[in-house]
């Protein structure tokens, strides 16, 4: 039995929900030094808490990172009738789905988080029918949901769609061979969840190879389901009658140890950073290598130093175990105090550039293959970007969560003093971002804007 647990509505308003209207000042100057200690993976932590809807036992989860993201699907799923207890001190989540009252997610929360679309798998599998509006998240062009779709309509399903809406009909899934045509992780986790109920098995080709998937992958099977090959392209999945509650501790964040990794290299600090799975990160600690700095990598932990000149490089952000489409924002910022020409290719969102506006008001030097109006930079897929820079403060926004990263990175490579609006958006996904930064000797503070 869990014991001194409350309500997600219970808790104080600050706790993991971002505050509209937030700000950001930034000194610049400050060189990153010190131990930070990476928190639980959002995109994992709200993958297994969907996978509570499959059964009507509990699920409890451990390094559940205290954010926004998690406490929106907090609040679905106690929309459609789950319990969800969670004790903040101890980064644990308890989410029981023993009775259900509705199928439908609530529109102005999902707005809010891709996410939340993984509970549509779940849904239909346990109750037969779910309605689902498009997901939210941030604005990062068109992310549809085409993968998750044909996947659920190859396996019996009926969908329709209006309104924004899908409305998803089926009786028990049947077991299908499914290919994604393209490796999509939240539509490999969303048909991975729903097959696990299914009659027959299921074959999923293309499969994303995140360690996320795997990691679910893994959960899943602690809850009675027969998952195999996740973490390669081929995923199989023997469909049960039913699955159990289980108790599972939510992987590292990789998208956090690679920020924390990239503002150390590009501060020209030292910073050691612990509970780290270093496969995870590869193509990010290989970059920093290139561009010169030092890593040392450890069993769960990697020391990352810069004390030269960074260096110019080349970087394709594509799927796993490509260089994470994640972290080339922050690399970005890195990238304006490398020498010579550094070229970004950004292989999976076409909005990824939004962000170099915002790098040019401070100073940076970056051309992409797009145009000169914004919404032609949006729309490139490579940036040229030159350095070293001199960057100086200014006032610019946080569009997104990664360009919210970049922008405090930038601000502190800066001279002077970087404000940054809409502060909100960077700590969606990064808990006590501030906070951490200054035990790491950055000079910043958060106001209401």
């Amino acid at each position: 039995m869990i014991t001194d647990t409350v309500p997600v509505e219970a808790l104080p308003a600050e706790v993991g929900r971002a505050v509209a209207g937030r700000r950001a000042i930034v000194q610049g100057g400050a060189r990153l030094h010190g131990d930070v200690r990476a928190g639980g993976a959002k995109n994992a932590a709200t993958k297994l808490m969907a996978s509570a809807l499959l059964t009507t036992e509990p699920v409890i989860l451990e390094n559940v990172p205290t954010i926004e993201a998690i406490r929106t699907q907090a609040s679905l799923l106690e929309a459609l009738g789950a319990s969800v207890s969670w004790e903040p001190g101890a980064h644990r989540v308890t989410v029981c789905a023993e009775r259900l009252t509705t199928d439908r997610l609530v529109v102005a929360l999902a707005s809010r988080e891709r996410a939340s679309f993984v509970m549509a798998g779940p849904l239909l599998a346990r109750l037969g029918h779910v309605e689902a509006p498009r997901p939210g998240g941030c604005n990062l062009g068109e992310r549809p949901v085409n993968v998750d779709i044909r996947g659920f309509q190859a396996m019996g399903a009926v969908v329709e769609q209006g309104d924004g809406i899908y409305r998803i009909r089926a009786g028990r899934l049947v077991g299908a061979g499914i290919y994604l045509d393209y490796p999509s992780h939240t539509g490999t986790e969303n048909l991975m969840m729903a097959a696990c109920l299914a009659e027959g098995t299921t074959t999923i080709r293309n499969a994303s190879c995140e360690p996320e998937v795997v990691a679910l992958a893994h959960h899943l099977n602690r809850m009675g389901a027969r998952v195999r090959g996740a973490g390669t392209p081929r995923i199989e999945i023997h469909g049960v009658a039913s699955l159990h509650g289980a108790r599972t501790r939510v992987i590292p964040d990789r998208m956090e140890v690679g920020s924390f990794a990239i503002a150390a290299a590009a501060t020209g600090g030292s910073v050691d950073i612990h509970d780290v799975v270093p496969e995870h990160l590869d193509p990010v600690l290989f970059k920093l290598a290139e561009c010169g700095a030092t890593i040392d990598v450890r069993r769960h932990a990697v020391r990352v130093s810069a004390r030269s000149r960074l260096q110019a490089v080349e970087i394709q952000a594509i799927h796993f175990p490509g260089f994470p489409t994640d972290l080339q924002t922050p690399f970005g910022a890195l990238l304006t105090q490398a020498e010579g020409q550094s070229i970004i290719h950004e292989r999976v969102f076409e909005s990824r550039f939004r962000y170099v506006d915002e790098l040019r008001a401070l100073g940076a030097r970056i051309e992409t293959n797009g145009g000169p109006t914004s919404r032609e930079t949006e729309l490139a897929t490579k940036a040229y970007i030159y350095g070293p820079t001199r960057l100086e403060g200014a006032r610019v926004r946080a569009l997104d969560l990664r360009c919210g990263l970049a922008l405090t990175i930038a601000g502190l490579c800066a001279s002077g003093e970087t404000e940054i609006a809409d502060f909100q958006h960077a700590e969606r996904g990064y808990e006590d971002l501030a906070g951490r930064l200054a035990s790491l000797g950055a000079v910043l503070r958060i106001d209401e804007a």
